[in-house]
């Protein structure tokens, strides 16, 4: 019987460059403002208009959760109502 030859695969030099992995329990937070929903945060805006707007589409398809905006600079927390119609 012939012996069998194994083929390993070449390593490329690009793969050393990985970026940081983060982990399950801390994100990157790219935005100021932060989008919570029952205390858990769900996304980061630039702007409060871009947060409260996204807030304010979450509310209104599920009334009965708390939504709100945490703004991470000032260390403030705005909850988000829906406008009475």
């Amino acid at each position: 019987m012939a012996p069998r030859q194994i083929k390993l695969p070449v390593k490329d030099d690009s793969t050393e460059e990985m970026e940081e992995a983060f982990s399950q329990r801390k994100r990157p937070e790219t935005g100021r403002y932060l989008l919570q929903v029952d205390r858990q945060t769900k996304g980061s805006y630039k702007t409060s208009e871009a947060a409260q707007s996204a807030a304010l589409v979450i509310k209104k398809a599920y009334p009965v959760v708390q939504v709100s905006v945490y703004d991470s600079v000032d260390n403030t927390n705005t909850l988000v109502e829906v406008p009475a119609s």
